[in-house]
């Protein structure tokens, strides 16, 4: 347990100076040569974005933030968004939210620290945080289609808290999604609740070659176990490239955790995103072609060079565990039999 809080720290302090100079993602110039989508999934909506901030219900002196589209009338679907260790100010991923707004959705973004409680009261800090939004904002939120999307440590929590949202309180009758990227361990979820999981149930589990912060295989292990036909689902490694002397990192970093942000992440992770909206609470079956394409074209092909995603149902970690600073094996995660 020792080592297990060094690493954390590490990895905090590494999370927090990308966040001395927070990304607005205003209408400049992405960094690098490749523009971001002019048209069709990823590029950007034409809503006003507005927020609302109430107090956390649990974390004392933080506020939990709702971003929504100004323009709507009535209450819109909804994402339920978990940070990474570290990243607990709402300007560390400010582009995606401000991206899901734009398109017309909302998103709730809920801080909780990063140090000194446990893992069981992060994720109750998200969890009242969720709910309060939800019962204390139905004219934004509409709890018939609901996503719940993650990195890192909040990739990893985002199956229990999804469990909750989706099975104990009935969330996204009309459309359910899940969406992890670079995840970390996954507490307070058993297999026999990962198989319990609702049919309209829709899966991407994203992770990064270079990431060197955590196992590859604990994401392998939530999506090899939770009960999501191959057809709803997706398992998909980014990896990087170069294009015209410019580097598109593929490390844990990514989306809009450096001091930058670039095509990346809107080819890599908002444009997937989009599609899985649509595909989830529309029903829209082109969408399912670039969300869930199974390494289709639309799905796969990135711009101008770019290296393509890989696409796979049946994925195998492609590098020994002692490359991670949060490996497999390691006797805190909860799902440790479940590694390859």
């Amino acid at each position: 347990m020792r080592m297990f809080v060094i690493a954390l720290l590490v990895l905090c302090c590494s999370c927090r100076k990308s966040t001395t100079t927070p990304v607005t993602n205003t209408d400049d110039d992405l960094t690098g040569p490749v523009s971001r989508p002019s048209s069709g999934y990823g590029a950007d909506g034409s809503y006003t974005v507005d927020s609302v901030s109430f107090d956390s219900p649990t974390y004392t002196d933080k506020k939990v933030t709702i971003f929504y589209p100004k323009e709507a009338t009535g209450p819109v679907p909804v994402i339920f968004y978990s940070h990474p260790y570290g990243g607990e100010e709402v300007s560390y991923n400010i582009g995606l939210y401000n991206f899901i707004a734009k398109k017309g959705y909302a998103v709730v973004f809920a801080p909780y620290p990063t140090t000194g409680v446990t893992v069981d009261s992060r994720y109750n800090t998200l969890w009242q945080s969720f709910l309060k939004a939800v019962n204390d904002y139905p004219n934004i939120i509409d709890t018939k289609k609901v996503g719940f999307m993650g990195h890192s440590f909040g990739g990893g929590a985002s199956y229990a808290l999804a469990y909750k949202g989706f099975v104990d309180n009935g969330w996204g009758e009309n459309g359910r999604f899940i969406f992890t990227m670079a995840q970390w361990y996954s507490y307070n979820i058993t297999d026999t609740q990962l198989q319990s999981f609702p049919s309209n149930t829709k899966l991407i589990s994203e992770v990064y070659n270079d990431d060197v912060t955590n196992d590859h295989r604990m994401s392998i292990d939530m999506f090899k176990h939770i009960n999501i036909t191959d057809a709803e689902k997706d398992y998909i490694l980014v990896k990087q490239s170069v294009v015209d002397g410019y580097t598109y990192t593929a490390a844990h970093d990514l989306p809009n955790t450096r001091t930058a942000y670039d095509a990346y992440d809107y080819y890599v992770v908002y444009r997937l995103l989009d599609a899985m909206i649509d595909y989830s609470f529309n029903g829209n079956a082109n969408a399912k072609n670039t969300a869930l394409g199974n390494g289709s074209s639309a799905q796969a092909t990135l711009p101008q060079g770019m290296t393509a995603l890989e696409v796979t149902d049946s994925p195998v970690a492609g590098f020994a565990q002692s490359k991670y600073l949060f490996p497999c094996g390691s006797s805190d995660n909860p799902r440790i039999s479940n590694c390859e």
